[in-house]
C-alpha cells in the first residue's frame, strides 16, 4: 500500500450540494478517499434557519464538531441543544435528527470512516 501524499484543499475548491434527505441542509466534502485520505472523510454541513433533518440512522459512526449557530440534535430518545464549540459522537446505527429553530444557520464538521455510509430514513 502506498503512503498518501499530503494535500491542502482551499475553501474555493469545496462544492456544496443539497442533501436529498432534508430541505435546508447542504454538504461539502472537505477531504475523503478521493483526496488520498486512507481512513476518514471530513464533511461540512450547513443547517439553514428553520430546517429539519428527519429521524435516520447511518451505517457508520459520526464524530461532529459544531462550528457556528445553535440547534437541536435528537440522539436516541434525548434532545440536546448544541452550539459552536460542542462535540458529538453518534454511534453507527443510532437514531438521530436535527432541528434549527433559530434565525441563523448552524454549521458543523462531521468525520466518518471512509466507505459506504448507508442512510436509512425512519419516517
Amino acid at each position: 500500500m502506498t503512503e498518501p501524499e499530503p494535500r491542502v484543499r482551499r475553501r474555493n475548491e469545496i462544492e456544496y450540494e443539497p442533501v436529498d434527505a432534508a430541505d435546508g441542509l447542504e454538504k461539502g466534502v472537505l477531504i475523503d478517499e478521493s483526496d488520498g485520505a486512507p481512513n476518514f472523510a471530513i464533511r461540512r454541513f450547513v443547517l439553514e434557519a428553520g430546517a429539519e433533518v428527519p429521524e435516520h440512522t447511518n451505517a457508520v459512526e459520526h464524530e461532529q464538531y459544531v462550528l457556528e449557530g445553535e440547534y437541536t440534535v435528537g440522539i436516541g430518545d434525548e434532545e440536546r441543544e448544541v452550539e459552536a464549540g460542542d462535540s458529538l459522537l453518534i454511534p453507527a446505527g443510532t437514531v438521530h435528527w436535527y432541528r434549527n429553530e433559530g434565525e441563523e444557520p448552524g454549521a458543523f464538521l462531521c468525520a466518518v470512516p471512509n466507505g459506504d455510509d448507508e442512510i436509512e430514513l425512519l419516517e
